[in-house]
C-alpha cells in the first residue's frame, strides 16, 4: 500500500513492521489518507466536503477543557488504601461506620491528584505555594473524596473571603505580571493569615517533591457510628519516604532546569517500582465548644495540639500505577469536599461549607454537567439515578430503573426507590440566631508564634530572609502592618523581619534600583511591575539578547 507520507514509495524504504490496527474516523470509518486534503488538482483549492479533515481539526480546536481557577498545575497517580481496621488501638467502628475503614487489610482502589494552588497549568512546580493533596477512593459505598493541601492550615477561616484571596494571589489583572504586593496587601488586612504565611515563607512553602510532602484534609469533618453518634476528625497523610523541603535558592536552581520536576519525579518513581506510601492518621475530638481551648476547633487556621488530640493511625496509601492518558485521567479528574460516604458527615467549619458547593460546581463548569460519567470520576459500584440528560450524557441504560419511562421518584408503579435506613442519622441540634459575624475566639497570633519558635534555626533564617526580600518591594503601609502581625506572634519574629526589610532596602538603594514599587506610602500604586528581580530580569533579556540580521 502506498504511504502518503512519501511522494514515492521508493524514496525512503519502509522497515518491516509488526501488524498495526487501522486508523479510523471517530465514526469508525477506516482512513485511507491522513496526510492530504482533498483539493482540485494537487495544488488547487480545497473542497468543502473535506469531512475527515473538518472533523479532525474541529475536534483539535476543542480538545482542551478550561483549566482550574485554582490548582491548575498538577499531576496524579493510582493505587490503593489499606485499612488497619482500627483507630489507634480501638476498633474503628467505635467512631465510624464507614466501610472503607473496617476489616483490617481491606484494600480500596484510589487515585490522587497533587497540585499547586495559584499558578496556571504550566507554571513551575518550584513556586512558593501550598500544594493540593486530593484523594478519590472508590469505596464499596460510593466515592469518597478527601480534598486538602500539604500544609495543615489555611489563610482564611470564612469562605466569603476566598474569591478575594485568590484574586490577590493571582497576577495583576491589568499587566498579567505576578506581584507579591497584591498578596501582602490582602494578608495585611487579614490577621488570621499570619500562621499560614509563617509556614508558607519558611522552607515548608516549597516541598522538594510530591512524594516527600505531608497531606491534610485541612478542614474538620465528622465521623458517625452505628448509633448516629458523631465526633470531629482531622485527617493527616504522613509520607513514609520522609519530608523534604527546598530553600528559595535551591528551588531557583531546580526551576532553571525543569519546571515540571515534581511531576517527572512522581512518574519516574512509580515506573521504576519505587512506590510512594503515606500513612493516614486522624485526630478525634468530641463535638462542642471546648472552653479549655484558646481557639475554635472548627477554625482551619489552627492546628489541634497533638498532646491533647494525638495522631491515631488508621491505614496506609500506596501509589503503584501511573496514568495512561493524562488528560482523561488527571486533567478531567474532579473532586469535591461534599463527596462523602455513610459514616462521614460535615462539621460546621465555615470554609468546608463554602468549598462543598464551589468544588463540585467548578467541575460542572470545567468538564460538564455529566463530569461524573467520565471513567476516572465514576464510582466502581452500581449507579442508579434519575439525574440524566445534558451534554455528553452517555450513561449505561442499566443505571436507570427497570422501566425507562419512569425517570422520577416516588412512584406507585415502578422506578427506583429509596434505600432502607439501616442506622440512625447524625442529628446535630442548634439554638442560635442567624447572623453574619466572625467567631468569638480568633486568636490570630498564638499558634503563629508557636510555629515560628518551633522551626529549626535554618528554617527561621530562611523564613526571615524570604519575607524580608518580598516585603522590601511592598508599600510602607503593608510593611508596617505585616511587621505588626509578626510582632504580635513573637517579638523576635517581628523585629527580625523589620530589620531584614531595612537591610534589603538599603542593598537595593546601593544597587541603584530605580522606581522600586511602593517605596513610599503616598506614592501611586505600582501594581503590575512585579518585584525588583522580575524587572531586572526583563531588562536583562534585552541587554543580553544577540542581534541578528533579518532573512
Amino acid at each position: 500500500m502506498a504511504d502518503k507520507n512519501y511522494q514515492k514509495d521508493s524514496e525512503i524504504p519502509r522497515e518491516k513492521e509488526t501488524k498495526r490496527d487501522t486508523l479510523t474516523t471517530r465514526q469508525g470509518r477506516p482512513v485511507t489518507d491522513n496526510q492530504n486534503l482533498r483539493t482540485i488538482g494537487d495544488r488547487g483549492p480545497a473542497t468543502m466536503e473535506n469531512y475527515h479533515f473538518l472533523e479532525k481539526i474541529s475536534h483539535f480546536d476543542r480538545e482542551e477543557v478550561p483549566e482550574r481557577v485554582v490548582h491548575a498545575r498538577g499531576t496524579g497517580a493510582f493505587g490503593y488504601f489499606e485499612t488497619y481496621g482500627k483507630v489507634g488501638d480501638e476498633p474503628v467502628e467505635k467512631y465510624t461506620r464507614a466501610k472503607v475503614f473496617s476489616g483490617a487489610g481491606k484494600k480500596t482502589p484510589l487515585m490522587v491528584r497533587f497540585s499547586t494552588v495559584a499558578g496556571s497549568k504550566d507554571s513551575p512546580e518550584t513556586e512558593r505555594d501550598p500544594r493540593g493533596f486530593a484523594v478519590k477512593m472508590y469505596t464499596e459505598d460510593g466515592n469518597w473524596d478527601l480534598v486538602g493541601n500539604n500544609l495543615k492550615i489555611f489563610f482564611i477561616r470564612d469562605a466569603m473571603k476566598f474569591p478575594d484571596m485568590i484574586h490577590a494571589f493571582k497576577a495583576d489583572p491589568v499587566s498579567n505580571v505576578p506581584d507579591p504586593t497584591r498578596m501582602f496587601d490582602f494578608v495585611s488586612r487579614s490577621p488570621e493569615a499570619t500562621h499560614m504565611i509563617t509556614f508558607l515563607f519558611s522552607p515548608w512553602g516549597i516541598p522538594a517533591t510530591y512524594r516527600h510532602m505531608q497531606g491534610s484534609g485541612v478542614n474538620t469533618y465528622k465521623w458517625v457510628n452505628d448509633e448516629g453518634e458523631a465526633v470531629l476528625v482531622k485527617y493527616h497523610w504522613e509520607p513514609k519516604q520522609g519530608i523534604r523541603n527546598l530553600t528559595q535558592e535551591d528551588a531557583g536552581y531546580i526551576q532553571a532546569k525543569n519546571v515540571a520536576h515534581a511531576t517527572q519525579d512522581l512518574y519516574a518513581s512509580i515506573e521504576r517500582g519505587d512506590y510512594p506510601e503515606w500513612e493516614l492518621y486522624v485526630q478525634i475530638m468530641e463535638d462542642g465548644y471546648h472552653e479549655e481551648l484558646d481557639f475554635d476547633p472548627l477554625d482551619d487556621t489552627k492546628l489541634w495540639p497533638e498532646d491533647k488530640f494525638p495522631w491515631l493511625p488508621v491505614g496506609r496509601m500506596v501509589l503503584d500505577e501511573n496514568p495512561t492518558d493524562f488528560h482523561a485521567q488527571i486533567e478531567q479528574a474532579s473532586f469535591g469536599t461534599g463527596v462523602l460516604v455513610d459514616g462521614m458527615d460535615f462539621s460546621d467549619d465555615k470554609m468546608l461549607i463554602g468549598r462543598t458547593f464551589s468544588y463540585s460546581d467548578t467541575q460542572r463548569y470545567r468538564v460538564g454537567a455529566n463530569y461524573l460519567q467520565v471513567p476516572v470520576n465514576a464510582p466502581k459500584n452500581k449507579v442508579r439515578t434519575n439525574q440524566h440528560r445534558g451534554q455528553l450524557d452517555h450513561r449505561n441504560p442499566e443505571e436507570g430503573s427497570g422501566d425507562p419511562s419512569i425517570n422520577y421518584e416516588p412512584s406507585m408503579i415502578g422506578g427506583l426507590e429509596e434505600a432502607e435506613e439501616k442506622s440512625p442519622q447524625h442529628q446535630p441540634t442548634y439554638n442560635a440566631a442567624a447572623m453574619t459575624k466572625p467567631i468569638d475566639r480568633p486568636n490570630n497570633y498564638g499558634q503563629a508564634g508557636e510555629t515560628y519558635r518551633n522551626l529549626a534555626d535554618w528554617e527561621r533564617e530562611e523564613l526571615i530572609k524570604n519575607l524580608s526580600n518580598v516585603l522590601s518591594q511592598c508599600d510602607e503601609r503593608i510593611q508596617e502592618a505585616m511587621v505588626y502581625h509578626f510582632s504580635q506572634a513573637d517579638e523576635e519574629y517581628g523585629r527580625l523581619v523589620k530589620e531584614g526589610i531595612a537591610k534589603k532596602t538599603e542593598e537595593m538603594e546601593d544597587m541603584q534600583e530605580e522606581e522600586m514599587p511602593g517605596r513610599e506610602a503616598g506614592e501611586q500604586s505600582r501594581y503590575g511591575k512585579g518585584t525588583a528581580n522580575q524587572q531586572k530580569a526583563s531588562e536583562e533579556a534585552v541587554d543580553k539578547g544577540n542581534e541578528s540580521e533579518p532573512y
